[in-house]
């Protein structure tokens, strides 16, 4: 039987950072969910950096249809977890079915990637991050310790069955430790 994996998601996503986890494991042979906050067609976009600019700027990029919303997930049915950044983060944090999802891939022990703003979904369930190690864009930092975990300055790390990327440019060697730990 094929492995699912579910990624949750929503408007304002890097678009590296959710179709490169997509098309990866659908290039395994893995079944792949998209959930976000509605069903809908999500508008992702591209950040980049602009020389002169102490920050990144964003413009809109591809559409993406979600196949599920967040309420509707039963996280049982699923292998495993990716989180993409971008700005979606933000505000699908605040959806209230969110957190029973991804606390339930931690206490199952299932594989979790999570790359840079990811890290504000996983505030939802500080409990559960307490005394982890992760990493994230250098702006989520604060998200990472004020759930009492310790934020790890690299590319990519993986504490437990996390597996944490700093930004898209560090998909390559993300993908492979998901695929990995999920295998």
């Amino acid at each position: 039987m094929s492995k699912r994996v579910l990624i949750v998601t929503g408007d304002a996503v890097e678009a590296l950072e959710v179709f490169y986890p997509y098309y990866r494991c659908l290039e395994e042979g893995f079944d792949v969910t998209i959930a976000s906050p509605s069903v809908k067609k999500l508008q992702t976009v591209s950040h980049d950096f602009v020389e002169g600019m102490e920050t990144y700027v964003e413009k809109p990029a591809y559409g993406l249809d979600s196949h599920v919303a967040f309420a509707d997930v039963d996280p049982a049915q699923y292998d495993g977890l990716i989180i993409p950044g971008g700005r979606a983060p933000e505000y699908i944090r605040l959806d209230e079915s969110l957190p029973a999802i991804v606390r339930h891939f931690f206490e199952a022990n299932k594989p979790v990637g999570a790359i840079c703003h990811a890290a504000q979904v996983l505030s939802v369930v500080p409990d559960i991050m307490k005394g982890r190690e992760y990493t994230a864009y250098s702006a989520c930092k604060p998200d990472v310790v004020v759930c009492g975990a310790t934020y790890i300055e690299e590319t990519l790390h993986t504490h437990q069955n996390l597996i944490s990327g700093h930004a898209w440019p560090d998909l390559p060697g993300f993908m492979r430790e998901f695929i990995r730990m999920l295998r």
